[in-house]
């Protein structure tokens, strides 16, 4: 897959949302549990075509109502649940996000059990976070050009390598 492969798997998400957005509209309001369950039904649909496990998460159950944000946030990737270490030195990705996040704290997380992790926690006011494993990433926070761009980094330089079945 070329250099934006996370661009190219938030698109795709995105593009089956919307084709089913008059569904998502009506459900939501008076059935969220099947908006929901439609949600993750189409991001294991087009996660599977990547070769990863796509999950969108309503931390806050309200947001379900809020059909314009579906997959632009609170999404999880998981490339490999059984990982544990990074292919690439832990400092490098610490060094990337810092790098391109200002507003941002970056520090090592989930260290046991011989298992590696990075926590990105941002400036505002919900403390947004991004959570990299070794794995899988997970998106606490509103996916914006920078977090994109990052996320593309990651799927070049920490989870390549997969078979993809894109067609």
């Amino acid at each position: 897959m070329g250099m934006d492969e996370f661009t190219s798997l938030i698109t795709d998400l995105a593009n089956n949302i919307n084709s089913n957005m008059a569904f998502f509209k009506s459900s939501s309001i008076t059935k969220p549990n099947l908006a929901y369950s439609k949600l993750n039904e189409l991001s294991n649909f087009v996660g599977s075509r990547y070769n990863v496990k796509m999950e969108i998460h309503f931390p806050d159950s309200n947001k379900i109502y809020n059909t314009n944000d579906y997959g632009k946030e609170n999404l999880s990737i998981v490339i490999d649940k059984f990982r544990k270490v990074f292919p690439i030195p832990r400092e490098q990705i610490k060094k990337e996000a810092a790098n391109l996040f200002k507003n941002a704290v970056v520090t090592d997380g989930y260290m046991y059990k011989g298992k590696e992790g990075v926590k990105i926690v941002f400036d505002d006011k919900v403390r947004s976070r991004i959570e990299i494993l070794p794995g899988s990433v997970h998106l606490w926070v509103r996916i914006d050009k920078d977090v994109e761009k990052f996320c593309n980094w990651l799927m070049l330089n920490v989870y390549a390598g997969r078979q993809l079945n894109k067609k």
